[in-house]
């Protein structure tokens, strides 16, 4: 298929699990991709499987500093872009009381404050029209025990995708959101949980969802396709949630 034919792409966290799932999708649909991640191992195994279809680029998704250079690079060596998934994201669950300073701003700075000023920053390059899909979370709308600041940050870019999306449209600019249930990435792998206690917790994750099972990334991907093609040209500060039901409950 082509629904992307010709689109130039930036893909945030393009290297593993959703993102790199929908880096591959794009490419199916014909996009040219830009994908950003940090760990040099899964940049160059991105870079090896997506060829010449993608440039792949070491970026730092809290820093405004690496988002600005970012922007530049990409006005530099690509013109326009006409569409971006902002995907890079970083999950920390813990209780309340011991969350700490440190690790409340990492965080909020991967999770919003690079992607708000990666935003700003694009501004200049993006094409018109364009189309912004920012990936949340269900965990924006469910009240789970220990994802406190993981939830608020991911309800900040819910809510930038409604208000960018009245400040942005004259430009050409569309912005929606996507917001993925529990998904198969390496994600769960990364929390520091023994395996015995990660596999409970997942058991408990899926008793949660009706479709008694864990969203797999090519069913975030796909719903990405859609919002950053033309298909979706009458959508506007608009939500997809790809959760297997979970919110309903």
């Amino acid at each position: 298929m082509s629904r992307l034919s010709n689109k130039t792409i930036l893909i945030t966290g393009g290297t593993t699990g959703i993102g790199l799932e929908t880096a591959r999708q794009f490419v199916a649909e014909g996009a040219r991709l830009i994908i950003t991640g940090q760990n040099r191992e899964t940049l160059a195994a991105a870079a090896h499987e997506l060829g010449p279809h993608a440039t792949v680029i070491a970026n730092d998704a809290g820093s405004i500093e690496a988002q600005a250079a970012l922007a530049e690079r990409i006005g530099r060596d690509f013109g326009k872009l006409d569409a971006v998934f902002i995907n890079a994201g970083i999950g920390i669950f813990q209780p309340i009381e011991t969350f700490d300073e440190a690790a409340f701003d990492r965080q909020m700075a991967i999770n919003l404050k690079g992607p708000y000023f990666l935003i700003q920053q694009l501004l200049p390059v993006l094409a018109n029209p364009a189309s912004i899909v920012l990936n949340t979370s269900i965990n924006a709308h469910i009240g789970m025990p220990n994802s406190s600041v993981y939830a608020a940050s991911k309800a900040a870019l819910l809510s930038l995708a409604r208000t960018l999306s009245g400040e942005l449209v004259e430009r050409g600019i569309r912005v929606n959101a996507i917001s993925p249930g529990p998904v198969s990435t390496p994600l769960y792998g990364k929390l520091g949980v023994p395996a015995g206690q990660l596999e409970a917790m997942a058991e408990t994750i899926r008793g949660q969802i009706p479709l008694k099972r864990f969203g797999e990334p090519v069913e975030v991907a796909k719903a990405a396709v859609f919002l950053c093609s033309d298909e979706s040209s009458f959508m506007l500060g608009s939500e997809i949630i790809v959760d297997g039901g979970m919110s309903t409950l």
